[in-house]
């Protein structure tokens, strides 16, 4: 009998990425998602995708009774918790709303794994743990939780201390912190990808919506930062490889450990280590769509950093795992995406 990992927020974009690679890899697959910035369409192309169905239930995390009774039916031994509502700008206009949510929703989701005796997490976390970098590239003994410059980053930072005191409590917890760069690109079959409700907030999903004339043009912050052209640079890393990581640190961790394996945090940068100038992605895109994308550039937003880029060599060492996919191609991947769905998943 394979085993069952419950994937929270399954039907967004890295979730759904990361049911697939689950059904791919053998596991069966249990989602949790309230469908708040996701669609449940994302289901069931995956499942077409990968010949394999998953249980999926529309819920919200913090209704923990709810949770709870599907711990107590679908004897889940791992979970993967990608939950939690992400944009930058919204979480400064509306703070409490990312609080509850993504602290709230951990809370309620952890309560429920003791209560039913699962005790392995791998955590969707980021690396705006990280601040304002204090070095270049960022491994895991970088200072976190310092000059963090929105709410969503620091919910992100006060999930990865709450989960550090539940494991320091209790030997029991295996848990794994994986800090995310910047996850862009899409399965190669176009059928599943980023679909953000309303004005992307990310940079590529929103140079996509150009590209394809769904948005007239793109605002570069800043060209006066010290780097190769003065736009900011971002370690960019296909989402296919990031969720490759998810399945490399569970299976390190929390399937193929030995019974005597201490438990306790495991934390881990996926990225590429390779940093990309903003318009060097434009570049890219243009290049992959064939034609000129319409930009201006407009001065600096406020919070955002120079240059931040992992140094991901831990994860090689310890997960045998590594980024494999170039520019090009992720590039191609998220046109692809974008192309063949003009409208996200509400064509």
């Amino acid at each position: 009998m394979s085993l069952k990992i419950l994937v929270t927020g399954g039907a967004g974009y890295i979730g759904s990425h990361a049911c697939l690679a689950l059904l791919r890899a053998g596991f069966e697959v249990v989602v949790v998602d309230n469908l708040s910035n996701s669609d449940q369409e994302a289901i069931e192309r995956l499942q077409f995708l990968a010949h394999r169905k998953v249980r999926f239930y529309e819920l919200d995390i913090c209704q923990t009774a709810d949770l709870s009774e599907i711990f107590r039916h679908e004897k889940i031994h791992a979970v993967m918790h990608f939950a939690g509502l992400k944009a930058v700008g919204e979480s400064t206009e509306k703070p409490l709303k990312y609080y509850h949510q993504n602290i709230v929703g951990t809370l309620s989701l952890i309560e429920a794994m003791k209560d039913h005796n699962v005790f392995d997490l791998i955590f969707s976390s980021s690396a705006t743990v990280y601040g304002n970098p204090a070095y270049l590239p960022l491994d895991e003994k970088a200072p976190t939780g310092i000059g963090l410059t929105n709410p969503y980053g620091k919910t992100k930072y006060f999930i990865e201390e709450i989960l550090k005191d539940l494991a320091h409590s209790d030997p029991r917890w295996r848990i794994c912190l994986l800090r995310y760069f910047n996850p862009i690109g899409a399965d190669v079959s176009g059928q599943i990808g980023e679909d953000p409700l309303g004005i992307p907030n990310n940079l590529v999903p929103y140079l996509t919506k150009v590209a394809i004339g769904a948005l007239p043009m793109l605002s570069v912050y800043g060209n006066d930062y010290p780097t190769v052209d003065g736009t900011g640079v971002r370690d960019y890393i296909h989402v296919v490889d990031l969720v490759d990581g998810h399945l490399a640190a569970l299976k390190t961790h929390c399937i193929d450990r030995s019974e005597n394996q201490a438990g306790g945090v495991f934390v881990y940068n996926l990225g590429t280590g390779q940093g990309y100038s903003v318009l060097e992605i434009l570049r890219a895109f243009e290049e992959v769509v064939g034609k000129d994308i319409p930009h201006r550039i407009v001065g600096r937003r406020a919070g955002d950093v120079a240059s931040c880029y992992a140094d991901a060599s831990l994860a090689g060492e310890k997960l045998k795992w590594k980024a494999q996919y170039d520019l090009k191609r992720m590039a191609e991947d998220a046109w692809r995406w974008q192309s063949l769905n003009p409208k996200g998943y509400r064509n």
